[in-house]
């Protein structure tokens, strides 16, 4: 696999370590690896086997103890989310009693709202707005907020939402799902340079965490405003791959609005940094709303098991959804949808199955589904069948089984995620984190995926995967799923220098929680170093 060396080629780079894990079945393990542009261009079993392309402007990486693997994807992740609240994340100002109450309100959003939660907020301040988020489902605001978002005790809940009062029919604060529409209009705008310092910050996270190229699942129009634009200054060092999110259009003329100012982006759809994937839609909730075929335990407001006839949220007619969804296809973009319970699970299978009626040369990977957190073995099987890749999140399980069993209890929670099924039935499976809801880095996914465990102890241990199964999902299966395998998730000549350098093996090191947080001694995307002991 080494090129022919010649006197007049030098390498850019080159790093030697202990172990260089290629991914490419047909290729051992190697010692040595060079980098010319943006491109690897050679390997080798020896360690000093390409010293030959050493030139005196070649930056030398000697790690002899290092382990080097091709940069993992995020399948499923939220970088817009982390770039806001890398913003936020460095103010000082806070003080204990705002720290306080933003505690509170986010168990809030875990346990229920009650009645004294604006009040609680509002003693905080009634002339400055507060809002608490958590991924794309749930946010609590103060009564300013709501106020600022146009919600009244008169606002009509929009299908598929939920605005939260309590027992006396009062304002509580909570917006859901498709209520959060309302919110869009109390969010302070923050200029352009605020928001790209935030996102220098995240995808530096993001790259020190293993992460070399994310799949970004809500992004809105405005939010290409901000990555265009650092893409074109070249501090984009993450790839990005974005989902325009679906929010707020329900019917077929709202998605052609939509798609419309996508298509200024089309010309990104094949760019190596920065592309439009395609659009996100949500058919059911999240933790406190997603669609199950069975009661759930509690709503999460200290009612006894079995009070409940609640079995979550699905938030659109299947008909209209498939007519909205062939629209997006006929225009040549892809879907992904979340899909959280197996209520949803189902539906979503009847509506994909539809528009592959429609749509029967479709192009494989036009339609994902995101989560199938509760899907069944019979709901696997027609996956496969129909050709639809799932995106898994075990972080996310890590972070919420404690809160998701007070909704769905322990059985199903165990459930959640059935990793090891979706593989052995044959999916295209990739991997991610649901960051905010769970925290993104690759050592991070490949211990939960790899054992199991939550913050309150191991959950569904017969749906554990091995570690090197996990690395697959988050490299080769990553890049298949975006049809980059050409150009990316393996360490071999003519593809992207996309790679991380460990300080141990994480073959060996991810079962162990100590390795969990583990950065990278060197995170290299397209040939530039993006983190390293250094910065």
């Amino acid at each position: 696999m080494a090129p022919q060396h010649t006197t007049n080629v030098a390498a850019d780079m080159l790093i030697r370590a202990k172990s260089i894990y290629t991914l490419d079945p047909d290729v051992p393990v190697q010692r040595s690896i060079t980098i010319q542009g943006d491109t690897i261009y050679g390997i080798s079993p020896e360690s000093n086997g390409l010293d030959a392309l050493i030139r005196p402007d070649t930056r030398v990486i000697d790690e002899p103890q290092a382990t080097v693997l091709p940069a993992c994807d995020d399948s499923h992740t939220h970088l817009i989310f982390a770039a806001l609240g890398a913003r936020g994340s460095r103010r000082q100002d806070a003080t204990r009693q705002l720290s306080l109450l933003l505690y509170k309100l986010a168990r809030v959003q875990h346990q229920g709202a009650a009645a004294s939660d604006i009040a609680g907020a509002d003693g905080i301040s009634t002339e400055h707005p507060i809002l608490v988020r958590r991924g794309g489902h749930n946010a609590v605001l103060n009564s300013k907020a709501l106020a600022l978002a146009g919600v009244t005790e008169t606002t009509e809940v929009p299908r598929g939402g939920k605005i939260g009062r309590d027992e006396k029919g009062r304002l509580n604060g909570l917006l859901q799902d498709a209520a959060l529409s309302f919110l869009f209009k109390a969010l302070p705008r923050i200029s352009l340079q605020e928001r790209i310092a935030g996102l220098e910050a995240a995808r530096a996270s993001y790259a020190a965490a293993g992460i070399g190229c994310v799949r970004d699942c809500f992004v809105t129009i405005d939010d290409m405003a901000i990555l265009k634009p650092a893409r074109d200054a070249g501090r984009l060092h993450t790839r990005v791959r974005a989902l325009i999110a679906s929010l707020g259009a329900t019917t077929v003329a709202d998605m052609n609005a939509l798609l419309d100012t996508m298509e200024p982006y089309r010309a990104l759809q094949n760019d190596p940094w920065l592309s439009v994937w395609g659009v996100k839609f949500m058919i059911d909730g999240g933790i406190e709303a997603g669609a199950t075929e069975d009661a759930y335990c509690s709503e999460g407001c200290g009612c006894p098991v079995g009070a409940t006839d609640f079995r979550g949220r699905l938030l659109w007619e299947p008909d209209t959804l498939v007519d909205v969804m062939d629209v997006v296809l006929r225009r040549g973009w892809r879907i992904g949808t979340h899909a959280y319970g197996d209520r949803a699970t189902q539906n979503l299978l009847d509506v994909y199955e539809k528009l592959l009626e429609r749509h029967p040369d479709l192009p494989q990977g036009s339609l994902v589904m995101e989560h199938g957190a509760l899907a069944t073995k019979d709901q696997q099987d027609r996956a496969v069948a129909l050709g639809i890749p799932v995106t898994i999140q075990a972080p996310l399980l890590h972070d919420v089984a404690g809160i998701q069993e007070i909704y769905w209890g322990r059985e199903r929670v165990n459930r959640i995620f059935p990793v090891r099924q979706w593989i052995d039935a044959g999916a295209l499976v990739t991997a991610g984190s649901d960051f905010p809801v769970g925290p993104y880095g690759s050592m991070f996914s490949l211990w939960a995926m790899a054992t199991r465990k939550t913050v309150v102890g191991v959950r569904g241990p017969e749906y554990a995967i091995t570690v090197a199964e996990g690395i697959v999902l988050h490299t080769t299966a990553a890049a298949k799923l975006l049809g980059e395998t050409d150009k990316r998730g393996m360490l071999v000549p003519g593809r992207f220098a996309d790679l991380n350098v460990w300080n141990s093996d994480p073959y060996e090191a991810a079962q162990n929680a100590d390795s969990r947080l583990e950065t990278t001694l060197y995170s290299i995307i397209g040939g530039q170093v993006k983190n390293c002991p250094a910065s």
